[in-house]
């Protein structure tokens, strides 16, 4: 903090735009720019430049930088990762291919299996043998090791990683391994080790997420290097953390070891700020939905709380099928993703139906109207030409839009092959990618038994507000809201977020026979490695610490997680923790199996504190009467309730205050995205500056 007060930025790097906000005390400003795909640095230092010229902040003035990115995560689905060889107990190298030994689409005669993260050719078995309980089979063949060290040199390996049987608790074999490898490889080579990976259970999920590890290691430290040197260059000393999948912030230089954790950063940062606006209103049961130039993303929340799980899937290849993806064991915030973005791109199918993604046009070439080279008809396209999108204020006015170029795109690869004329190829794009992203939401939705009609969306990013309106006619909510900064909501969630660190280990542990002692020697070990990251980035802060355990009865192949009470175990919690894991357990599946005892399969522990600002969702006010609000213009705007186009209202947001309404059809713009309020719905400003949309009622 300097001059008395407090400077924030947050970078949120998506597959479309990256979004940047600087925060100074309770005054926020933001700005977009396009994703260089090569170098994502440069986009991103274009914009921290920008903002902190157009406040007179100096990079020496910043207090904390923080950092979300799909970099990880495109990597690996585009395969475009390091060059990657595993090493495995002998016998076992073809863990990957077996996986779940099931198919993920029953009835699919000719399915295509996903290939392996790493080809069977880099693929190497190792002679050593360590049992369940830790006693030593057979020692390591060494000789294995220098033979499978020449193999990796011949294919030009950059990356290898070590996963031994059982090692996720007995890992002195692997770190043997290791130790030699490293001895006889090149020192740019990356070697990651399942038992600090992923120290857990089962074997593929444990082999994947190290193969995923190493894959993006050497491109995710190489980048975070380069912009921590851009940084200091620019004489930027602040911390600098990066958002996890599971909603916490880490240090560099553990996103450096361990980047498989960003892998869903970005979304995670928007869950944060649907979750703190939740808890804000006192909303029990919410939607958030983040929609950008790539993906939309859909998260319940329950009672301001998020949906948490341990496990997720990667690069899925076949209609998002769960099963079809490489799956990766790290604390994520649950929730669905799909190819629906402005730039997925439309295109009629063989039997003439409109399709929309899941495959983008992204930053480079972008959709057509960019004018960038873009040649297929995108979401973009298809809002431009139906009035959603001001072509002359689209990303501030940074980026020019043709509407002319949008139009004959849809025309002719839309319009022409099924007889649509004027405005209605546009119309089905639309259609078809909200009809999309509301069959995700209800799938979602029924998967976790809740009644999608009852929550109230929370819609950011540059593309939800645009399509929010549509997508809750057709899930039948009634309440929704688009909170001040929208457009770049995820970043501003970074800047929500605490910092925090998961470790988590596999050890069974029978109730009936609990050792409390050793379980407090094991959970103390374990708050110690989280702390060791979250303390220099605490700042001072108080640390908390939460301990969650994965629980089964005896016998059956998966868990469900209890929370364990706080503070040091004593010898009669056990039977206390097996009466929690009953109660969850028939709440669950409505049963229990009495007389059969239940074990502790996974322990986990998560160290955290809180570094907030200043900056809220706008100030607060005591108004209560309703004022409608004065347009600063019209265009013509497609209505989706009546199906017509409209001479419609355009509101500037920043013009709008509490307890203003806008009536639809109205447009409601600003610099990152425009809120579109239909004609089945009317909107008001509440006193956190959100736009809050209802749906009228309907005379009979």
């Amino acid at each position: 903090m300097k001059d008395g007060r407090t400077v924030r930025l947050a970078v949120d790097i998506g597959g479309t735009f990256t979004d940047i906000v600087l925060e100074i005390d309770s005054e926020r400003s933001s700005t977009k720019t396009l994703t260089d795909a090569q170098q994502p640095e440069r986009g991103l230092l274009r914009g921290v430049d920008l903002l902190l010229d157009e406040a007179g902040v100096s990079p020496a003035e910043v207090d904390l930088f923080v950092h979300g990115t799909t970099l990880a995560t495109n990597a690996l689905i585009e395969r475009k990762g390091a060059r990657t060889a595993l090493i495995t107990t002998k016998g076992f190298e073809d863990i990957l291919e077996f996986g779940y030994e099931k198919r993920f689409d029953h009835y699919d005669l000719m399915i295509d299996m996903p290939p392996a993260i790493v080809p069977e050719a880099l693929r190497f078995g190792v002679g050593e043998r360590i049992a369940a309980d830790g006693s030593v089979l057979s020692a390591i063949d060494e000789n294995d090791v220098d033979e499978i060290a020449g193999r990796l040199k011949a294919h030009d390996v950059e990356a290898v990683a070590v996963g031994l049987l059982h090692a996720y608790a007995h890992p002195a074999h692997e770190k043997r391994v290791a130790a030699l490898l490293r001895d006889r490889l090149d020192d740019h080579v990356t070697i990651c080790v399942s038992h600090e990976v992923c120290p857990q259970i089962r074997e593929y999920e444990r082999f994947s997420t190290t193969c995923a590890n190493a894959c993006v290691r050497p491109l995710i430290s190489g980048y975070l290097t380069r912009l921590r040197e851009a940084l200091a260059e620019r004489g930027m000393t602040a911390p600098l953390f990066l958002m996890m999948s599971g909603g916490g912030l880490t240090t560099l230089e553990s996103a450096s070891r361990f980047p498989i954790r960003l892998v869903e950063s970005g979304p995670a940062g928007g869950a944060i700020l649907a979750a703190h606006i939740a808890r804000q209103c006192d909303l029990g049961e919410v939607m958030s939905f983040d929609m950008g130039g790539t993906t939309a993303k859909i998260c319940l929340i329950s009672d301001g709380v998020p949906e948490r799980a341990r496990h997720f899937e990667i690069a899925r290849t076949y209609r998002d099928t769960k099963g079809s993806g490489w799956p990766v064991r790290i604390p994520v915030i649950e929730m669905v993703e799909i190819g629906a973005g402005g730039g997925s791109i439309a295109r009629v199918d063989a039997l003439r139906r409109i399709t929309v993604g899941p495959d983008s046009a992204g930053s480079e070439p972008g959709p057509v109207c960019y004018g960038a080279g873009g040649r297929d008809a995108t979401v973009t396209d298809a809002n431009l030409a139906l009035g959603k999108i001001d072509p002359a204020t689209f990303a501030g006015g940074k980026i020019a839009l043709n509407e002319e170029a949008a139009a004959d795109a849809l025309a002719s690869q839309i319009g022409k092959p099924l007889d649509l004329e004027g405005h209605w190829p546009a119309v089905g794009v639309n259609e078809i990618v909200e009809e999309n992203m509301a069959n995700a939401a209800r799938v979602h939705a029924i998967e976790r038994g809740k009644d999608i009609a009852r929550c109230t969306m929370i819609a950011f990013g540059g593309g939800a507000p645009l399509h929010l309106c549509r997508l809750a006619e057709k899930l039948g909510i009634k309440r929704m809201i688009v909170p001040r900064g929208a457009g770049v909501g995820s970043a501003i969630g970074f800047l929500k977020a605490p910092v925090a660190y998961e470790v988590t280990r596999s050890a069974t542990v029978k109730l009936a026979q609990f050792d409390a002692a050793a379980a407090n020697r094991m959970i103390g070990e374990m708050v110690d490695e989280a702390s060791a990251v979250v303390a220099p980035a605490a700042m001072g802060a108080p640390m908390r610490t939460k301990h969650i355990v994965d629980i089964r009865y005896v016998g059956q192949g998966h868990e469900i997680q209890v929370e364990l009470p706080s503070g040091r175990l004593e010898p009669d919690d056990g039977p206390r923790i097996h009466a929690a894991f009953e109660t969850l357990y028939r709440s669950v599946y409505g049963l229990t199996l009495d007389d059969v005892p239940s074990e502790i399969v996974t322990w986990s522990v998560t160290v955290e504190c809180t570094i907030d600002g200043h900056a809220g969702n706008g100030a607060e006010s005591d108004v209560t009467t309703l004022v409608d609000a004065q347009p600063r213009g019209s265009r013509m705007l497609f209505d989706g309730p009546s199906g017509k186009r409209l001479e419609t209202d355009i509101f500037w947001r920043f013009d709008l205050g509490q307890a203003q309404t806008v009536r639809g059809p109205a447009i409601i713009a600003e610099d990152e995205t425009s809120t579109i309020v239909t004609s089945a719905f009317d909107a008001t400003i509440d006193r956190y500056g959100s736009i809050v949309l209802q749906r009228k009622e309907v005379s009979s």
